[in-house]
């Protein structure tokens, strides 16, 4: 008799995925091995397979199995932050390599590009991801990695994830797309044609405010992932056990926590389309908006952050994310708590924000309180 293959939803792998019993003592939720070094043979052999905390340990190898299966790689790295996981592919690249980067991301990769590339040997450009024909323009013969951030921060913009696959196998270049926003419970980069996909995991899928981290998943354990492994190794941007057992468990409730950043975030996008002190609002589950029908594709909710601008100036802007009462005046998004900020003053200087654009993270509080808020801080 053979064993019966279960094949199993997104929202079933993420609560199994690197959530077997405990071998040991049959316990249900995953131990936390804190220990930073692991006993070795006399000739320096690792018999268990962990022999120091910065090449692996046991918790991190359980959350690292299901990040690869939610986001449905071959293998996943976990590491100390997004940044770290975005550093490590960049570190990963030989001398001469060139990047396409969008030029509306998170601000501390263009940051990065600024600051170090010239150091690293790397050449790059910023284009207009949500336009396949910039993107295809801005591809060279040294072109090494191109870049998307679908949906983008903080502009929401929207790629075309499998036309920029296309086009950057055409090249022989790897397509690395950052998908914190959507999150893969509701957009799987790999399955639509990137070779890598990055998270902040301490966004989403940590989920509650309390844990730091990145991760990237890879469709093939091949030669590049061996190589970002080492620079991981090397260089020391490993995850900590405890901030890897947290990001476990944030994973496990994703799927459900995601319907309900949605559906509120559906609802204040839609009040704040309607509201006569709103320029635009930046969230792809509006039909006006420009990636609507793309995302619609490519995405199965529009998520739990937005942004938008307001009819007035930089200081009118901030004057609401001040009044606001129970939006909480903080940076950072998908926590179960909603948060408000004036984005270009989060940035600081060089920021490319427009003034009059706020960002809102969504979270699970009833939405008509959330709009009730909103209210009052932009009357």
């Amino acid at each position: 008799m053979t064993d019966t293959i279960l094949i199993m939803r997104f929202e079933t792998r993420a609560i199994h995925a690197g959530g077997e019993p405990d071998e040991a003592t049959g316990a249900i939720a995953p131990p936390i091995h804190l220990s930073t070094t692991y006993e070795r043979m006399a000739g320096g052999e690792t018999p268990r397979g962990y022999g120091y905390i910065r090449e692996a340990n046991p918790t991190q190898t359980r959350l690292e199995a299901a990040l690869a299966s939610i986001d449905g790689g071959e293998a996943a790295l976990a590491f100390a932050s997004g940044v770290a996981a975005g550093a490590a592919i960049l570190q990963s690249l030989p001398r001469g390599a060139h990047v396409v980067l969008p030029s509306d991301s998170y601000y501390g990769f263009r940051a990065m590009a600024f600051d170090f590339f010239e150091k690293w040997g790397l050449t790059y450009d910023l284009v207009e991801t949500d336009d396949l024909r910039s993107v295809g323009q801005a591809v060279r013969e040294t072109t090494r990695i191109v870049w998307a951030e679908s949906p983008s921060n903080p502009l929401m913009t929207i790629a075309d994830l499998p036309g920029i696959a296309e086009l950057t196998r055409a090249h022989g270049a790897l397509f690395v797309v950052d998908g914190t926003f959507a999150t893969p419970a509701l957009q799987r980069p790999l399955e639509l044609g990137a070779d890598l996909v990055l998270h902040s995991t301490t966004k989403y899928l940590g989920g509650h405010s309390d844990v730091q981290g990145g991760s990237l998943a890879f469709r093939r354990r091949d030669a590049f992932f061996e190589a970002v492994l080492n620079t991981r190794k090397v260089l020391g941007a490993v995850a900590s056990p405890f901030n890897s057992w947290l990001v476990l468990r944030g994973i496990r409730s994703l799927a459900s926590r995601m319907r309900v950043h949605c559906a509120n975030a559906g609802q204040v996008a839609a009040f704040l389309a309607a509201h006569p002190s709103v320029r635009v609002v930046h969230y792809p589950g509006l039909p006006s908006h420009p990636g609507h029908a793309i995302a619609a594709r490519q995405m199965s909710g529009f998520g739990g952050t937005l942004s938008f601008e307001i009819r007035g100036s930089r200081s009118d802007a901030i004057a609401i994310v001040e009044r606001a009462r129970l939006f909480i005046r903080a940076t950072s998004l998908g926590g179960v708590e909603s948060l408000i900020e004036h984005r270009a003053s989060s940035e600081g200087p060089g920021s490319t924000t427009p003034p009059s654009l706020i960002r809102l993270s969504v979270g699970l509080e009833h939405p008509q309180d959330l709009i009730d808020d909103l209210t009052q801080a932009m009357e």
